[in-house]
């Protein structure tokens, strides 16, 4: 029995190993900034909460792959790079995708994500805050935008920081090698 313990567990750190390094040669164009993690890591069950007040947590998307980004209304690469995130989740969000945007901000208010969101017509991601900023100091971010790629089972895999263009090929790549797994 202790024999197949170790056997399981040597081939469940050798695939998530391979995972790394499929995500890791996948870094190029758009895609160079990110790092990929070589052991995956549990995210906090810290709670944000949607326009209608309801709470939610990580755990509520784990069987999908999720692409999640901290971003606040008042920093301009978090709003340069929104409708490459709106357009990431109109072609790709579905059974096993989400794009979960998160205002970590305590100056943001659903009223002031609301307004961004109108004005910049993004209709494809959900309106979810944390004005307690408990999430992104959790994750130990050290700025906004930060985002976080986690796999199925809802460990993060890989972290970018800063803007990027999540609706290119390249962070399309990544994501597809993701839900492949």
């Amino acid at each position: 029995m202790l024999r197949l313990i170790v056997l399981y567990t040597a081939l469940a750190l050798c695939a998530n190993g391979a995972a790394a390094a499929d995500l890791a040669s996948l870094r190029e164009g758009e895609m160079k900034k990110v790092v990929v993690f070589s052991q995956r890591l549990a995210p906090p069950e810290i709670p944000f909460v949607n326009e209608l007040g309801e709470s939610r947590t990580l755990a509520d998307y784990r069987g999908k792959v999720v692409l999640l980004n901290l971003w606040a209304t008042w920093c301009a690469p978090c709003r340069k790079e929104m409708p490459d995130l709106e357009a990431l989740a109109a072609a790709e969000s579905g059974d096993d995708f989400e794009v979960l945007t998160v205002a970590a901000s305590s100056r943001d208010t659903q009223r002031k994500v609301a307004s961004f969101f109108e004005r910049a017509e993004v209709t494809h991601l959900p309106r979810f805050i944390d004005e307690t900023e408990r999430l992104s100091r959790a994750l130990g971010l050290p700025g906004l935008p930060a985002t976080l790629l986690i796999d199925r089972e809802g460990q993060i895999v890989a972290q970018l920081l800063g803007p990027a263009d999540w609706s290119s090929p390249e962070a399309k790549a990544m994501i597809n090698a993701l839900r492949s797994e």
